[in-house]
């Protein structure tokens, strides 16, 4: 069986993270992030569960992650997967969306998974002149015409933004708890007492309205504090602790789990010297 490379490029004039991974066997749980992640399978095939729906994909399909859809996937039969993603931050995506549209407003992609999409030969293109470091004016138009072609064939139409579900009050009040008290120690009876439901009540409905349990959503809160701070050139063993973890090893374990790189894989890509 052939080695797995994970390889990860910064590209400071898009100011997006490009990913490839080749050969790998790794599932990934259940988790978020807070930036749009658009790939591609090159090759294999795996089962993809994004809020509670499960799809298979393959060679050829295109992903789309809004920032905190919750997906998981994992391998099919045992085959390696080779992928490619690109990681746009929501300001940047914002920024580019008002430029193409003319309109203030976070796209919102209707569908994680395009079969057979045919822009993944442009999408493939820009992500290996990513890859490439490549500065010049092609990468730039590529990046824009792209992102105009997929919101407007994949997005939802910015006059139905409003008209999304939201979260129930109670879920909100916790996501804002956890997304504000990540570094703390936190215990399930502190979460049942801030929005007065029992336990159970309290996991379920959590758990039903966001497809993720609050820990596994603390976690990946902590996980994306961590790469802020790794991005910032903090060592891995402080970036753990100032982000709620009790060490680097149970840092680093839930790291790779969540984003397929160790804390220093990830670091190196801002590494300008």
């Amino acid at each position: 069986m052939n080695q797995e490379e994970r390889t990860v490029r910064f590209d400071h004039t898009l100011q997006v993270e490009a990913y490839r991974f080749e050969g790998i066997m790794q599932k990934f749980p259940n988790h978020f992030h807070e930036y749009y992640v658009i790939g591609f399978i090159e090759h294999g095939k795996r089962k993809l569960t994004c809020k509670n729906k499960d799809y298979i994909i393959g060679t050829g399909d295109v992903i789309f992650f809004n920032p905190f859809d919750t997906h998981a996937c994992e391998s099919i039969n045992n085959e390696t997967l080779d992928y490619r993603c690109l990681n746009i931050n929501a300001d940047i995506m914002k920024k580019v969306a008002e430029e193409i549209t003319g309109q203030e407003f976070l796209p919102s992609f209707t569908s994680p998974v395009v079969y057979q999409c045919e822009h993944s030969s442009t999408l493939h293109k820009l992500h290996q002149m990513v890859m490439d470091e490549r500065s010049d004016l092609e990468k730039e138009e590529t990046f824009y015409f792209l992102l105009e072609q997929l919101i407007e064939a994949y997005s939802l139409p910015h006059e139905q933004m409003k008209e999304q579900k939201t979260p129930t009050q109670a879920v909100e009040h916790l996501c804002t708890y956890l997304k504000t008290h990540y570094s703390e120690s936190i215990k399930l009876d502190d979460l049942a007492k801030i929005v007065k439901l029992n336990k159970y009540s309290l996991l379920r409905s959590f758990t039903r309205t966001l497809g993720i349990t609050p820990y596994r959503y603390l976690q990946t809160i902590r996980i994306n504090e961590a790469k802020k701070r790794l991005e910032r050139g903090l060592k891995p063993i402080d970036a753990a602790l100032d982000s709620g973890f009790i060490d680097q090893s149970h840092f680093s374990h839930f790291f790779k789990e969540f984003i397929g790189l160790t804390p220093g894989q990830y670091q190196k890509i801002f590494d300008k010297s």
